[in-house]
């Protein structure tokens, strides 16, 4: 069995590396930082997988698509697809967003999922087997206060999702969205262009879900028997209701970081 993940090198997507190792998932792993996935991949060789890295950024459809190619033979039957890279920036009011932080976003979390759902989906049909698991969010639900485009991506990403799975009715092709709320990652540190104390805040009075907590969730429903799709999965912590109602209590556990 292979994983193809991208955005592999960090939060959700390094930790569904590991979980995939683990249940003896081969891996193909993306990323935009050669070190990164070089690192990442001698700490699986813990596991006894084989680890193919391909250092591109899914924004760049030419990048992507010489990876793809470049894929011997025995790479080419991937079973499980994340679409896993995606990023939010800024949190600012519609008017008075960043036009370089809009294109980031809708190149990375639209069209660089499309890209990558349309490089690698049809081998799935031909070989009548596979499943598309994309990372979508709470927030593409309904949005939230200065999330505007970032939401906007991510509502994309559950249509897109929705859409995928009607095109592949008449195959065995399984579409899976998930949909995570408040995670501590890098998420919100590149949010506010590394502003750390900023970042901080997203996560005060409240225990936030790990990547570990979401790879979890994208490993059961890549298990699931092969008559079982498992079209979308909103997890959230257990004190958030949505993408905007969190209840925050300063004596809670906080951030595991």
């Amino acid at each position: 069995m292979i994983a193809f993940i991208t955005g592999a090198t960090s939060g959700i997507g390094q930790a569904c590396a590991f979980a995939f190792a683990k249940s003896g998932y081969h891996l193909i792993l993306t990323g935009r930082k050669q070190e990164r996935l070089e690192a990442l991949k001698q700490e699986l060789a813990a596991f006894p997988v084989q680890v193919l890295c391909l250092c591109f950024d899914v924004r760049h459809r030419e990048e992507a698509t010489k990876a793809v190619e470049s894929l011997d033979e025995k790479w080419r039957n991937i079973d499980v697809l994340v679409n896993n890279a995606g990023l939010a920036l800024g949190l600012e009011p519609e008017y008075e967003g960043s036009f370089d932080d809009w294109d980031t976003m809708i190149d990375t979390n639209i069209k660089g999922l499309l890209t990558m759902t349309r490089l690698i989906v049809p081998g799935m049909v031909a070989r009548n087997r596979g499943h598309v698991i994309n990372i979508g969010s709470v927030a593409g639900d309904v949005a939230y206060a200065n999330g505007n485009v970032y939401c906007a991506t991510k509502a994309a990403v559950k249509a897109l999702s929705d859409g995928l799975r009607v095109d592949l009715v008449d195959t065995a092709v399984r579409v899976t969205t998930v949909k995570p709320g408040l995670v501590q990652t890098n998420f919100s540190v590149t949010r506010f262009h590394g502003d750390q104390d900023r970042a901080h805040h997203v996560y005060e009075g409240i225990q936030p879900l790990t990547g570990e907590d979401i790879a979890d969730v994208v490993l059961y429903a890549a298990q699931a028997p092969q008559h079982v799709q498992i079209a979308e999965v909103l997890v959230l912590a257990t004190h958030q209701a949505n993408g905007f109602t969190i209840s925050r209590n300063p004596d809670r556990k906080e951030s595991l970081s």
